[in-house]
């Protein structure tokens, strides 16, 4: 074995076939070609990242997944990174998002998108239920329970059905990235945040399109970039993608339902 000039060579004398050469690790920096997650907290739809081996010896195991650390690089991210991925998740036939992100999944996005939307749906939800209950001239309270509801139907949306989709696909011998999933679901839910904005409009049809078109979106998005994945699930493919399309528009149907579907009581002040 020989060295020169930081990189390292073998001698092929008795090896068979080609012995490729790699300079010295140096993968720092924002999400980009040189940033690569940590080996152990995400097998990346199963497709190991360029210049990295999946035979060399990973640490920690199952246990470094519990730690923030092991987290901490899909947090540093670019704006202009997750701008870029907010406006693909609004053009869900591109079916292009799995691929950009294969190798550098974010979770700084994601965090926000679903921080952001809990907020928004329980804010507008409050107004138009405020605004349905001036027009009729009837007494008004704030509900608070609309942002603890909100947190957990968003953060557990996002959190538990990426979760039980990873477990399915072990389960059917085609394995993805838990950390990818949770990039790709929670980027499917920044069209809900336009769509609460535009729930405002006093006219229960116009809603019911809005919901309709933002879950179909969000459906479609997921859907989509998990097809040509899931498809080496073997013949039950196709139950699995329209389960998670339909899942998805369960979603947008109980947003709908829950927080934008106002009933003024008789009583008044």
């Amino acid at each position: 074995m020989m060295s020169s000039g930081g990189y390292t060579t073998i001698d092929d004398q008795k090896i068979s076939g080609s012995v490729p050469t790699f300079p010295p690790s140096e993968a720092q920096g924002k999400i980009s070609g040189v940033f690569r997650p940590p080996p152990d907290a995400d097998d990346t739809f199963s497709k190991p990242a360029p210049g990295s081996s999946s035979d060399g010896p990973q640490t920690g195991g199952w246990m470094s997944r519990l730690t923030i650390g092991s987290y901490k690089p899909y947090f540093d991210v670019d704006t202009s990174d997750v701008l870029e991925r907010i406006k693909d998740s609004l053009f869900p036939f591109k079916a292009t998002f799995t691929e950009k992100t294969a190798n550098n999944p974010d979770l700084y996005g994601p965090f926000w998108i679903c921080t952001t939307l809990i907020f928004v749906v329980a804010a507008i939800s409050a107004f138009v239920a405020y605004l349905a209950h001036k027009w009729q001239k009837k007494a008004w309270d704030y509900d608070i329970s609309l942002v603890t509801w909100s947190a957990g139907i968003f953060y557990g949306y996002v959190s538990l059905v990426p979760l039980g989709l990873y477990l399915i696909l072990k389960y059917f011998s085609a394995p993805s990235g838990l950390v990818q999933l949770w990039c790709l679901y929670g980027y499917s839910l920044f069209i809900f945040i336009p769509a609460s904005c535009l729930s405002v409009v006093p006219v229960e049809v116009f809603r019911w399109v809005v919901a309709g078109v933002a879950g179909f979106t969000s459906a479609a998005f997921v859907a989509l970039n998990l097809r040509t994945h899931i498809m080496s699930a073997g013949e039950r493919w196709f139950l699995i993608v329209a389960g998670i399309f339909f899942l998805q528009l369960a979603l947008a149907v109980v947003v709908k339902f829950y927080f934008f579907t106002i009933t003024v009581g008789a009583s008044s002040s």
